[in-house]
């Protein structure tokens, strides 16, 4: 009795490939769902990281026409906010800290076109061209502007 009592518990030990395929299977459908959870965060935080930074280039931008009397143009860029402008109408009285550190990249690690005045009827336009960094698109590709980013009334 005690040796086929001994002979059943080896006999069930352990798990059968099939167990084994199973659990494989169940853990890998977690972790895919979990990576488009993830990446889909990825991506909205990317958004919001390129509505701040360009409602923080509008603020400079606002700070300089305030100092300056007038934007920097298209010629001078957003540089200017960083440095002083060596051409076009060279601003008297630059602070020496400029108005920002570093001209800022969108969430997706590209520069911000800019244009002053702007090309659509604005004082100045910042945009970023999205996921894709090419003018249009849809969904995370989508450009953002400041103009547009005002309208929905985001907030930093």
């Amino acid at each position: 009795m005690k040796r086929s009592l001994t002979r059943n518990l080896k006999s069930q030990a352990g798990m059968t490939l099939i167990e084994i395929m199973v659990v494989i299977a169940i853990i890998g459908s977690i972790a895919a769902l979990a990576t488009v959870k993830i990446m889909s965060s990825l991506e909205e935080s990317r958004v919001e990281t390129t509505k701040v930074q360009i409602q923080n280039i509008q603020t400079a931008l606002d700070n300089y026409r305030r100092k300056h009397g007038s934007y920097p143009t298209t010629d001078q860029g957003l540089q200017s906010l960083v440095e002083k402008p060596t051409v076009g109408k060279i601003p008297e009285n630059y602070p020496e800290e400029g108005y920002m550190t570093t001209v800022p990249k969108d969430g997706w690690g590209n520069a911000f076109d800019f244009s002053s005045p702007g090309t659509n009827g604005h004082k100045v336009e910042i945009v970023s061209y999205g996921a894709d960094g090419a003018p249009g698109g849809e969904g995370n590709d989508a450009d953002l502007m400041n103009y547009t980013i005002k309208e929905e009334g985001a907030t930093p």
